[in-house]
């Protein structure tokens, strides 16, 4: 009886319940508990399942440079960093709010890492998350112009919860990158988060655009509803 209610379970897609049923039926639970227990308990482990499935989706989708956390983050190195507010991010609550979040600092000193574990917690949150390096993101799109996919490419990172974009102003951007970048900043505006890190402090972003009047757009836009982390410090690669 047991194993068929189990084969039935299956055939429903119930991967979570099915595996409680199991347990409790090997280790002979099941008659100490009431009807309601039962039901309460077999719920909570479907939901619970389903949960880590679509976390382990977002995250494969997300395509972290690494595979970190908050919880693995070193706060004993001196580099400027405020504890208290980086676990504040961690309700993700400035996605809700639209809220963008500015990551600057020398190499080395945890930057991507940081906005990888923010990202790894908006997926765990359940949010849809992207990360791309800069110079990748627009290699990308050039290619998705050449195959006629590039509005299909912008409309799917603009309805990203959360867009990262690592090692920002590391290499010049020509005309065609300058507007695509305000592009996609104009369309996640007041809307979507987006999270940038950077190895140049804010101040000297208006030399990366060139252009006075898109550096203005963007920065006004970027600069909107932000919050913003400056480390400091020696690489942490040095000390490894």
């Amino acid at each position: 009886m047991h194993d068929q209610i189990k084969q039935n379970i299956l055939s429903l897609r119930m991967e979570g319940m099915a595996t409680l049923w199991q347990n409790l039926s090997e280790t002979h639970q099941l008659p100490h508990l009431s009807a309601e227990q039962l039901l309460q308990m077999l719920l909570q482990a479907e939901w619970e399942h389903r949960q880590g499935r679509k976390q382990d989706r977002l995250v494969r989708a997300a395509r972290f440079r690494y595979q970190s956390s908050l919880q693995e983050i070193d706060w004993h190195t001196s580099r400027n960093l405020d504890k208290n507010e980086l676990l504040q991010l961690s309700d993700c609550s400035f996605i809700k709010r639209a809220e963008n979040v500015l990551i600057t600092g020398p190499t080395g000193v945890g930057k991507s890492f940081i906005a990888s574990a923010i990202g790894h917690q908006a997926c765990h949150l359940g949010y849809k998350v992207v990360y791309f390096n800069m110079q990748k993101l627009f290699q990308k799109l050039r290619i998705a112009k050449a195959e006629g996919t590039f509005m299909k490419e912008m409309l799917r990172i603009e309805k990203q919860d959360l867009l990262i974009l690592d090692d920002f102003g590391i290499h010049p951007m020509d005309a065609i990158t300058r507007l695509e970048l305000l592009e996609i900043i104009e369309d996640r505006h007041g809307k979507r988060s987006t999270l940038i890190s950077s190895q140049l402090p804010v101040a000297k972003w208006y030399e990366i655009f060139e252009d006075g009047t898109i550096a203005d757009a963007l920065m006004d836009r970027l600069l909107h509803q932000t919050i913003r982390i400056e480390l400091k410090g020696e690489s942490l690669r040095k000390k490894r």
